[in-house]
């Protein structure tokens, strides 16, 4: 591998004590969180210029192929590739490739490849790991350059679809939550201007109890090997992780996590089980189901956790929290405005599992050579 490129190391973390190496920082500092299989651009945290001076951080050029070395579930071996010029942590580990012998998109796929082999060679402990030293020798399948530009040029085809996708989805996302909280928020419904408003409630909505307006329930055990094949989605606190051939719950519905990741919450089209990880509305009493989606993603759930070394949350607190609910007239028209948005969400989503589908297929046939460009 390092015989393909002109530098392989790893970055650094910066003091967090010294404030002048974080404070107003201008260079995106990446962590293997980060990392999402494709190119990765907005930094959460930034550095100083003053830090690559202080701490072993480095700073790497476009194009440089990142891997992350440690992490539990799925966050060892994860790549990112840069847009532009960035740092990064410690247990990213940076290739750049060097343009005489290997193209950098090419590298990233052929790792991504090789990924279940480099699983192989992951060293359990603590934290699970992959040395520096592994990498630096692994060896990958190559081919001469115009081939692996070739090659990487029908498999990011794919990947730049899925990303204009993912892009339009993040915008219709944004504008359904900003017609939330026009209407609900800044209460800016439709007939506002002849409406009174007393306490803060508008004439004909309530303010009540979370229950009054929904109930949440513990979803139901299904242990890996009692999955049978199946349409089903399967809903984790994180979204869905596998499908079954049973539902638990009617379409459509809303859930939430309440063990393990809090505060994502997800409205499903369709027939489903919820896992016991997560809470689903099992009883829409005064709220609809999309207004329920909105309002619970409004109340930021992940400030309510009550778990010590597990993050959970008691639906029974959730139940107690206070909210506002409008009328049924006003829910059904914002159902009417908003759920052309989701239902474009949903099918883009559908579109994006296609393609990454056909990209998998493909994949192995052109990095085996059985298939030629």
């Amino acid at each position: 591998m390092e015989s393909l490129c002109t530098k392989v190391t790893s970055g650094g973390t910066p003091s967090r004590s010294d404030l002048t190496l974080w404070e107003d920082g201008v260079i995106p500092w990446f962590k293997t969180g980060e990392l999402n299989d494709w190119y990765v651009e907005d930094a959460e945290e930034k550095i100083t210029l003053e830090a690559l001076s202080k701490s072993s951080a480095k700073l790497f050029p476009q194009n440089t192929v990142l891997m992350a070395m440690y992490g539990d579930g799925k966050t060892i071996t994860s790549l990112g590739i840069l847009r532009n010029e960035a740092a990064t942590n410690q247990a990213c580990f940076a290739m750049i490739a060097d343009p005489a012998k290997c193209d950098f998109l090419y590298l990233f796929y052929a790792l991504k490849y090789h990924r279940h082999e480099l699983l192989k060679l992951v060293v359990a402990g603590a934290q699970r790991n992959l040395s520096s030293g592994i990498i630096r020798k692994f060896k990958i399948i190559t081919f001469p350059l115009p081939e692996q530009k070739r090659i990487a040029a029908i498999l990011s085809t794919y990947d730049d679809l899925i990303e204009n996708n993912r892009r339009r989805m993040a915008l219709l996302e944004e504008a359904a939550r900003q017609v939330y909280q026009e209407w609900f928020v800044r209460l800016r419904f439709p007939g506002y201007e002849h409406t009174r408003i007393v306490d803060g409630v508008p004439e004909g909505w309530e303010r009540m109890p979370l229950e009054s307006a929904l109930v949440l329930q513990r979803g139901f055990d299904l242990p890996s090997q009692d999955r049978l094949d199946g349409s089903v989605p399967i809903y984790a606190s994180t979204g869905v992780n596998g499908r079954h051939n049973i539902a638990k719950a009617k379409a459509p519905g809303v859930v939430t996590g309440r063990s393990g990741s809090l505060g994502m919450v997800h409205y499903v089209h369709e027939d489903y089980w919820p896992l016991n990880t997560t809470l689903w509305v099992k009883e829409f009493r005064r709220a609809s189901p999309l207004f329920a989606f909105f309002l619970l993603s409004s109340l930021r759930l992940d400030q309510y956790n009550g778990g010590v070394s597990v993050p959970t949350l008691d639906r029974k607190v959730v139940h107690k929290i206070e909210v506002v609910v409008p009328n049924n007239k006003i829910q059904a028209l914002f159902g009417d405005y908003v759920m052309p948005m989701l239902t474009q969400l949903r099918n883009l989503g559908i579109y994006n599992d296609k393609l990454r589908a056909a990209r998998d297929l493909l994949m192995p046939k052109l990095m085996s050579g059985e298939i030629t460009v």
